[in-house]
């Protein structure tokens, strides 16, 4: 019972995202602001710096002299209210943008649109509402290098690299010395050594 019960608010929940979002995003432009639907108001003038978007809402605000045909581009031209697609006529008029191009609305009262009372909008794609990420800038091939920086002042240059190995001389190895004398030829020259002192010895006494 208890998950049905969070599963019922979840759903609630989103279905309460789902119409508020759309409505948070869309705009009313009330037709001509403060002169709203009537004769002597330049709308080419007034949609300049708008931008209508899918979901935007046109509010024609207008006295009983006045109606609004959603028409054709010939119709507009020609302010021909017999190429009207639709006719409003109770005061407080709100269309909504749902396609993108561009809308063309009059006043089929004579002499009304001739004067100068019908709009033409421009319709754009709704806005997602999120920026995109910019995309990193990606190394270019043949690009040239940033330099190295110069050394600092008093630095000594570096050591140079040594040379290969392919070439180099081999260090000389030094002599071996001789090996120690055996105990036997310690022993040799000590009995040398012995009959040399007798016979110098002996020689002295004669």
């Amino acid at each position: 019972m208890e998950m049905n019960g969070l599963s019922k608010m979840a759903a609630t929940a989103f279905l309460l995202v789902v119409a508020i979002v759309p409505a948070a995003i869309a705009v009313t432009y009330t037709v001509g602001d403060a002169q709203e639907w009537s004769s002597g108001v330049d709308y080419t003038d007034w949609v300049k710096g708008k931008t209508f978007r899918v979901g935007d809402i046109l509010e024609f605000k207008y006295g009983s002299s006045h109606s609004v045909d959603v028409t054709t581009k010939a119709g507009y031209d020609n302010c021909d209210s017999s190429a009207a697609t639709d006719n409003h006529s109770d005061g407080d008029t709100k269309i909504e943008l749902k396609t993108v191009g561009t809308k063309y609305y009059i006043c089929p009262t004579p002499g009304h649109c001739i004067s100068g009372m019908k709009l033409a909008v421009t319709v754009v794609a709704a806005s997602s509402g999120t920026p995109e990420a910019p995309t990193p800038p990606s190394s270019t091939p043949g690009t040239p290098s940033t330099p190295d920086s110069p050394p600092a002042a008093g630095t000594p240059p570096s050591t140079p690299d040594s040379p290969p190995a392919t070439g180099t001389p081999a260090t000389p190895t030094p002599p071996t010395s001789p090996p120690p004398p055996s105990a036997a030829t310690k022993g040799v020259m000590s009995y040398i050594l012995v009959g040399a002192s007798m016979i110098l010895g002996y020689g002295l006494w004669m």
